[in-house]
């Protein structure tokens, strides 16, 4: 729990989730159905907040799987093989939890005596704990990518911003503007593309700069 925790203490925005690990942890060996019903409720909160916060559209009723395969979507996850698997994975695991809280909780469809009793004794221990951490790597998971994405943006738009102030500075983007286009001559005077992008199109220099750092973003990240 304590990764979970940590990522609560660093990002502000998602403290309130703490009331689901309070009930997940102390219930994880006398009502495990209660941490199954709140380690699920803690995935769609998660996804939904992504959701909500990327403008993509949920639905009325959709199952946690829905919800975590396009909280994947709105964290920009829809092209890399190996991420869309991943995604899948994890959302089957979101699915076999709430799966999981149907079986055994006492309030899902009603039990018998005899199944009320035996619900608990249905997942040993080590498979409890086992569902309880694949929760948590999951829940972690998306809340870091959705904030370092999010902060990255923000760097990304910032820089973008100031190129207009700063021309001088941006000599990588620029180096890479003239290797593209040359220079340009008229009579005596030689004038680089860069600088005549930047002199008559400010807003297309800015474009164009914010579309170098992300593709300079892409590549760094490629090579970790």
């Amino acid at each position: 729990m304590e990764k979970l925790r940590a990522a609560l203490a660093q990002y502000s925005r998602w403290q309130t989730l703490e009331i689901y690990i309070e009930r997940m942890e102390g219930h994880l060996e006398t009502d495990f159905s209660i941490s199954v019903e709140n380690a699920k409720a803690l995935l769609e909160s998660i996804g939904k907040e992504i959701c909500d916060a990327k403008g993509v559209p949920l639905g009325s009723t959709p199952s946690i799987n829905a919800v975590l395969k396009k909280a994947f979507v709105a964290l920009g996850y829809t092209t890399e093989e190996l991420v869309t698997q991943m995604s899948g994975s994890l959302a089957n695991i979101g699915q076999l939890i709430g799966s999981l809280r149907n079986e055994i909780s006492p309030t899902s469809h009603g039990k018998s005596l005899e199944e009320l009793k035996d619900r608990n004794n249905k997942v040993d221990l080590l498979t409890r704990e086992f569902l309880i951490d694949s929760t948590l790597v999951v829940a972690v998971f998306l809340i870091r990518a959705f904030e370092e994405r999010k902060e990255l943006v923000s760097a990304v738009t910032y820089s973008a911003a100031s190129a207009s102030n700063s021309y001088k500075d941006n000599e990588d983007f620029n180096s890479f503007w003239d290797e593209s286009f040359g220079e340009f001559e008229m009579g005596d005077y030689s004038y680089a593309a860069s600088e005549i992008l930047f002199s008559m199109e400010i807003k297309a220099y800015q474009a164009e700069f914010k579309a170098f750092l992300e593709s300079e973003n892409d590549i760094a990240e490629g090579e970790e």
